[in-house]
């Protein structure tokens, strides 16, 4: 069975600037991912990909579905399948665990589908 170390897992970053390290199961992928403050991916959805996050540090401003909140550490978000989200970390860096299902290639960022209302999210961030 396998064991990983967060400093020797395989580490990417992303096209959004995240740092991310992941892993593949046969049924799952999971990873550590750090946000530096403003970063990330437009709202998207996944159509094939359940999700659930877990927030280790820091602050996230969080859109998922009509929903917007602000997390932080020790909460959890799941994510269904073609639900539009985005995160954007806050006041600083953010680090959360996350998993998704089915495993497909491994990597955390595939399947991700931009969202007609991405740009709606965006004009809605609260900036500095």
């Amino acid at each position: 069975m396998p064991f990983y170390k967060k400093n020797t897992m395989d580490e990417k970053i992303s096209p959004s600037g995240s740092i991310q390290k992941g892993v593949p199961g046969e049924l799952m992928k999971a990873g550590i991912v750090t946000k530096p403050e403003g970063i990330g991916p437009p709202l998207h959805e996944q159509p094939n990909e359940e999700q659930f996050t877990l927030v280790l540090e820091g602050k996230l401003h969080y859109v998922l579905g009509d929903e917007e909140k602000i997390v932080e550490q020790g909460d959890m978000i799941h994510i269904p399948r073609g639900v539009p989200h985005r995160s954007r970390a806050i006041e600083g860096p953010a680090t959360f665990f996350t998993v998704k299902s089915p495993s497909g290639s491994g990597d955390l960022n595939e399947d991700h589908n931009k969202s007609a209302k991405a740009e709606e999210a965006e004009k809605n961030y609260p900036k500095g």
